[in-house]
């Protein structure tokens, strides 16, 4: 490794590590915002709340990391053009490739960090952040149910709540329930409790009505009673048995031939979809050597300008943003039918290929001492 290699990947890493880290710090305070709610009006303590926007930064950090390796080749090799130091380094007889070499190492890097994340670190963080959205939305007793307004709490159960006293009891209670098979339930007490159990929570009423609507009958029956006790856990309690999404799974979960256990008729039924997300996992980090070959080409081949290498930029994004709408779309496309899977991999590599037969193919000394003439 000589001296300008590293002087060239020192370049590119420092503005690379600097841009993850500010996008990386949007993205964590834009996903805080969607669950202050859940702080303010539900009563979860705040480190919840930080824990959950960063169980969701990995998702992104394997999308937008390519694209911040095309920005970074792209602005490093831009300012060494303009501060001629390419031009010198051209002359001196360094070709292309050798030119090209520090970027290309860091794009390696870059994709092995994409398959770590693609593989490991982004289905496990986002599976523990749908178990903690499961178990915030159905296990009740750590959320304060808010005083003088209707909680949807997101099984078919809405609750009102006048007034909660300091012993936790609870005052002028209204519940609406739709989990009886669309057969709405609607009951009415003048106190009650919620007492956590192990089938659940429950909410103990005290002096109140239930009022039940039937479709058959089309007649309203009213139960007067002193005491009832109402289940609000879900049917679903343990997270382990609800269906997971394809962002949750591991890669031996995407491609099993016969899925098994209670979930089984819906993993067959979206075999497609899930077979897509693991072929994407694993050909979306070639994006990253992809979008870096696009800059280099784009910069590396012909003549520089001393106007500037604004056109050749604007062309670049362009072809990145092109190669990155084709490959959102190939996955869709995926997941309804197995004829696009050899496209998603196709797409990457053949712009890879393109671009090393763009870069061999310019001369060791294009232009060599004449560039250098013409540039000072």
């Amino acid at each position: 490794m000589n001296r300008t290699f590293r002087y060239m990947l020192r370049q590119q890493v420092w503005p690379l590590l600097l841009s993850l880290f500010v996008i990386a710090g949007i993205v964590w305070m834009s996903q805080s915002l969607r669950f202050v709610e859940l702080v303010l009006k539900r009563g979860l303590p705040t480190s919840t709340l930080f824990e959950l926007a960063g169980l969701v930064v990995p998702m992104f950090t394997s999308i937008f990391l390519p694209i911040v390796l095309f920005g970074t080749v792209a602005f490093s090799y831009t300012r060494m053009i303009t501060d001629s130091e390419m031009v010198i380094w051209r002359a001196a007889g360094l070709s292309p490739i050798r030119l090209a070499a520090p970027a290309l190492a860091l794009s390696v890097v870059v994709m092995l960090v994409c398959y770590a994340l693609n593989v490991y670190y982004m289905p496990a963080a986002y599976r523990h952040f749908k178990d903690l959205q499961f178990a915030i939305r159905n296990s009740f007793t750590q959320v304060l149910l808010r005083e003088g307004t209707f909680n949807d709490i997101g099984n078919g159960v809405t609750v009102f709540v006048r007034e909660r006293a300091d012993n936790g009891e609870l005052k002028g209670i209204f519940i609406h329930d739709r989990r009886d098979n669309g057969e709405p339930v609607t009951m009415m007490a003048e106190r009650g409790a919620l007492v956590p159990t192990r089938e659940g929570p429950r909410v103990i009423m005290v002096n109140g009505n239930r009022q039940l609507v039937t479709k058959e009958r089309k007649s309203l029956s009213i139960l007067y009673f002193d005491r009832y006790t109402l289940d609000l856990a879900t049917r679903t309690e343990n997270p382990n048995l609800r269906w997971r999404e394809p962002r949750e799974r591991f890669l031996n979960e995407l491609f099993l031939d016969r899925p098994k256990g209670p979930n089984a008729a819906s993993d067959q039924r979206f075999r497609l979809k899930l077979r897509a997300e693991g072929h994407q996992r694993l050909v979306s980090p070639w994006l990253a050597p992809a979008f870096a070959l696009i800059a280099l080409a784009t910069l590396l081949t012909g003549q520089f300008s001393r106007r500037g290498q604004g056109r050749r930029i604007v062309l670049a994004s362009m072809v990145m943003l092109l190669l990155q709408s084709l490959s959102i779309s190939l996955h869709s496309l995926a997941g309804s039918s197995v004829a696009f899977v050899p496209l998603m991999y196709a797409l990457p590599l053949a712009t890879i290929a393109v671009c090393l037969w763009l870069i061999l193919r310019q001369p060791r000394q294009s232009a060599g001492a004449s560039e250098l003439s013409a540039w000072v």
